[in-house]
This record gives structure tokens, sequence and C-alpha cells, in this order.
């Protein structure tokens, strides 16, 4: 059987590896100049590959999707991606967070092992192509006309990605495509992604390391969770927020509530004793120069403010309500966000090709015979930790698989 694969990134490699693995005739078009040019940016450059964790695991850290993907996580699991790229000779290190990287630490060795491992099972690769549109008759897949002309096939396998870091050529073929022959393409939005938030560019630069993050929406609490920070430019970013974006990309952030606790180890009566004590040590002194035992400089007017205490009012005049009001500013000090950064920032693309479109144990079109999705294609993602790859190799190991084969 011929399968023609769109799209070089990490999900498409490994459905072109995947189908010529079994051999099929496999031919692999990438529009840019090489192949991976998303996964050469990942990880800092150095590319977090997935979590060495179980199933059940990679599960609990999948956003949207949960349920279709768990057949493709028991069929090609964490282990196995790992197993695959060191049986084709990529050394790999875990670290903090269970975290996968090439102990190179470069993620091009990541593509070219992909690549390599495509090209030892005969994969066809024609870089420099552009599809413009997938050739169907009566509802089953003939081939893709591209710029190299008409090429037939019997499978064609989607794996254009979705429209985050769009210099790296994710433009949003693929969702075009399948729209064209007839898919629901869920919104696509960013995720992983820093949030715009108004009041606190003072604190710019500065990083949390444990601090806790809470949003509400209406009277539901949306996010809770514990972990590093950072406040930027436009307002902040750093692991919590960016899986913090995940949750709220599909609602209007000026709806949310956000607040974070400076102090998560510290329990309103502890931290009430800690400032009776700095007050008590240091009670001729200024707040905003008390503060700097609890907080970053930066922070410190940020957080007399939110309690409306004043910055120049010494320790030993702070009144009992004065008091509560910096402990309720310190556990709970209050953001209004206003906009999630863009796809040229987000890490993934929320949003893709409906999956009640799609068979889940295959990545087969329900609607179009022989035509298959993987990757940001699909409506699925996760948070940081090297679970979004790891979808992107699942899927693309189904889709390369096919139909009939995935049992």
């Amino acid at each position: 059987m011929k399968k023609i694969v769109i799209g070089g990134g990490a999900s498409g490699l490994m459905a072109a590896y995947s189908a010529a693995s079994r051999g099929h005739e496999v031919i692999l078009l990438e529009k840019n100049e090489k192949l991976g040019k998303k996964i050469y940016i990942t990880g800092k450059g150095r590319c977090n590959l997935t979590n060495d964790c179980t199933p059940e695991e990679f599960l609990e850290h999948v956003v949207r999707g949960r349920k279709f993907l768990r057949g493709a996580a028991y069929r090609f699991s964490a282990a196995d991606t790992m197993n695959f790229f060191e049986e084709h000779g990529l050394a790999l290190k875990v670290e903090r967070g269970r975290r996968v990287f090439p102990v190179s630490d470069h993620a091009s060795d990541v593509t070219k092992t992909l690549e390599s491992a495509c090209r030892e099972c005969g994969v066809e690769i024609r870089l420099g192509v552009e599809v413009n549109e997938i050739d169907v008759l009566h509802g089953t897949v003939r081939g893709i006309n591209c710029t190299m002309g008409h090429i037939s096939a019997e499978n064609v396998i989607l794996a254009t990605g979705g429209l985050s870091y769009p210099s790296t050529g994710s433009t949003g073929d693929g969702y075009r495509f399948a729209a064209a022959l007839g898919h629901t393409v869920t919104a696509c939005v960013p995720s992983l992604v820093g949030i715009e938030v108004l009041g606190v560019a003072a604190a710019q630069g500065i990083s949390l390391k444990n601090c806790a993050l809470t949003c509400r929406h209406g009277r539901k609490i949306i996010f809770s969770e514990q972990g590093e920070l950072l406040f930027t430019h436009y307002g902040i970013s750093g692991p919590l927020v960016l899986s913090l974006s995940a949750n709220i990309n599909r609602i209007a952030p000026d709806e949310c509530r956000l607040s974070l606790d400076f102090k998560p180890a510290l329990d309103e009566k502890k931290l009430n004793e800690r400032l009776l004590r700095d007050f008590g040590e240091r009670s001729n002194e200024q707040l905003k120069s008390v503060m700097r035992g609890l907080l970053p400089a930066g922070l410190v007017g940020l957080v007399l403010s939110a309690a409306a205490v004043s910055p120049e009012k010494r320790a030993n005049s702070v009144t009992k309500e004065e008091r509560a009001r910096l402990i309720a500013a310190l556990k709970s000090f209050p953001m209004t966000p206003v906009a999630l950064r863009g796809f040229h920032e987000a890490v993934v693309t929320s949003g893709g090709v409906d999956l009640n479109e799609v068979d889940p144990r295959t990545m087969g079109s329900k609607l179009v015979r022989g035509l298959y999705f993987c990757g940001e294609m699909l409506d699925v993602d996760a948070y940081t930790g090297g679970y979004n790859l790891q979808i992107a190799f699942s899927t693309g190991y189904l889709a390369g698989i096919g139909q009939g084969e995935a049992s």
C-alpha cells in the first residue's frame, strides 16, 4: 500500500517510520527546507521528547482528549518512545519531573534519529514540496496535488502541525485540508503560553520558585496548583502559568479571577506570627523595608497597595486590621488577566479536528476512507513535560499502522 505523509515534524516522522517498517511504500512531503523545524526549538533547543511515566500517569497530564488518547497511550507508550530512540542509537537521560532528553542536549539529534530510522525503512523524503489539496473521489483518498503535480496513494496522513510558532511552518494547512473534506475543526487557540496581566510591571523579572496560583471562573475554581511563576513585561509566565493557560484558553480571560499565594507553606496563623515577629524586631523601620524579609523588593509595593497599607508606615504603628489585610494580600494577591499571548509564543495549539470524527484506534477519518490525522492536527493537548510530544509519537505511530492493523 502506498502512503503519503504530509508534514515532517515529530508525528509525521513517526507515522512514516511506523508505516514503512510494516512494508508500505511511504512518501513524506515537507514544505520546509529541512525536517523537524519545531523539534529544534523544543525544550530550549534540548528537546524534552517524552516523560518517563506510565500510560495512566501520561493520561493524567492530558488536558483535552484524554478518553480519545487512552488506546494510543497504551499502544505506543512513553516507554516505547524511549525504546525507539535508544534502539536507533540516541542515548537518553531523565531529569527533574521525569522529563526525558537526549544525553547530547541537542534537539537536532532527535530529528536526525527519526530521519535515519525513516530512511533505513525506505521512506522517500521530499523537502520543499507544498501540498495544495488532497484528492478524494466518492469519499475515498486517491492521492494529493502538490507543487510537484499529482501523486497517487491509497492513504494520506495529515501531520502538518498546528498554528504555534508559525515561523517553523505551522500555518494551519492541515486544518484547511480537513475542513475542505467535510471535517469539523474546533477553533484553534494558543496553549502553554504566558498571560497578560494588568498592574504587575513593577515585578518584571522576578521569579518565584514555590507559590500557589488559583483561578476562579464564576463560583468555580478551575485551576489551583503550586509551582514556579515568572513576572514578565506583559504579565506572568513560567510553568504554573503555562499550565493555567491550557485550562482557560477557551474562555474569555477577563472572565477569570486570579489569586496568588506567595507563602503556601504558611497558613494565616503562622504568617501572622511571622509578621508580628518581623514588626517587633524592626519596629521603627518603614514597611517597604521590613516586608523585604518576606518578598522580593519589586513585589513589596504591589502587595502593600493591594492591602491598602502605606509603604512609609512604621512597623510599630501597623494596626491589627492592617495586618489582616497584609495577610490577605500575601495569601490571595489578586491579578486581572486580560489576554493570553499569541501563537508566536505558544508551545502548542489547542483545537483541531473534532475527535468524534476520528477513529481512536487508528487515527483514521470516519468521513473519508484512507485519510488519517496525528499530532496537533487533532483536538488534543497536554501540559508541559514531554506529554505533547508523546501525543505526537503515539498518534503518529497509530496513523502509520493504519486501518485494520491496530488491534
